[in-house]
C-alpha cells in the first residue's frame, strides 16, 4: 500500500536520485533533488539539455521510478507505485502537456480535449459543458470537429492544454509546450496558461529552455548535472 499522509505541499521531493545505465557507463540524471511545489505556482524547471530536468518532470508525473528518494504528489507517495497504480494516479491527478501534443489523428479536437474525461468516467453532459467552455475559452470555438491535420502547431497545442486541464488535474506538467512554436504563438500559448493559472488556479509545472518561458514563469528552479543550482522566486 501506498503512503496516504497528507504533506504540506502539492509537491514534495526529498533526497530523489535516478541513476541510468548507458552501456556500462553509470550515468547519474537525478543526484539527491530536493523540492517543494505549492498549489497555484507558475513555476519551469530550466537547465540545459542533459540537466535533468525533464528526467525529473518525470519522476513527478509517475512516467518513471526513482533509483533512491521519495516523490509526493497530492499528498501521496508516489514514489513506489507499481505500472497499475501510476496509471491511475496520472489519470485522476496529473495533466500532461508534451513538445510533440501527443493528439490522436482520427479524433476531432473536441474528441480530443474530451479523452481523459471519458477515461475517467465523466458523464456525456459534463464533458459537453466542460469541453465546449474550454475550448471555446482557448479561441478554437467553431473548431470542434477538426483533427489535428487540420489544425495549425498552436491550434492543436491548445487542445492539448485543454485536455490536460479538462479533468481538474493537482498539477499541470508541460515538458518544452512551446518547442515547436514559432514565436508569436509560442507566446499567445503561454498568454493562455498565465490566464488558467491566475483565472483557474490551475498549477503548472514547465521543464525547459525557452527563454520566453523561464520569464513568463513566477519561479524558476534551475538545474545542472542533476542538481537545483538556483531557485528564484520572482515578484508579480
Amino acid at each position: 500500500m501506498v503512503d496516504q499522509e497528507r504533506s504540506e505541499a502539492l509537491i514534495q521531493v526529498r533526497g530523489l536520485h535516478r541513476t541510468f545505465m548507458d552501456g556500462a557507463v553509470e550515468v547519474h540524471a537525478l543526484r539527491g533533488i530536493d523540492l517543494d511545489v505549492e498549489a497555484g505556482e507558475f513555476s519551469v524547471l530550466a537547465g540545459a539539455s542533459g540537466s535533468g530536468k525533464t528526467t525529473l518532470l518525470n519522476q513527478i508525473g509517475c512516467l518513471d521510478r526513482p533509483t533512491k528518494g521519495t516523490v509526493t504528489v497530492d499528498g501521496v507517495d508516489v514514489s513506489a507505485f507499481n505500472k497499475r497504480e501510476a496509471a491511475e494516479f496520472r489519470l485522476n491527478k496529473i495533466g500532461f502537456v508534451f513538445q510533440a501534443y501527443n493528439l490522436i489523428p482520427v479524433l476531432s479536437a473536441y474528441e480530443n480535449a474530451e479523452f481523459v474525461m471519458m477515461l475517467k468516467g465523466t458523464s456525456k453532459e459534463e464533458r459537453k459543458k466542460t469541453v465546449e467552455g474550454l475550448l471555446s475559452e482557448v479561441g478554437l470555438d467553431g473548431m470542434f470537429d477538426r483533427r489535428p491535420h487540420e489544425l495549425s502547431g498552436g491550434q492543436q497545442q491548445r487542445v492539448a492544454v485543454v485536455r490536460a486541464i479538462a479533468g481538474h488535474p493537482s498539477v499541470v506538467l508541460a515538458d518544452e509546450p512551446t518547442a515547436n512554436l514559432d514565436s508569436k504563438t509560442s507566446a499567445a500559448l503561454l498568454d493562455l496558461m498565465v490566464q488558467l493559472n491566475e483565472e483557474h488556479g490551475v498549477t503548472f509545472l514547465f521543464s525547459s529552455h525557452d527563454h520566453d518561458v523561464i520569464d513568463r514563469c513566477r519561479r524558476v528552479i534551475r538545474l545542472d548535472s542533476g542538481q537545483v543550482i538556483e531557485d528564484e522566486r520572482k515578484d508579480r
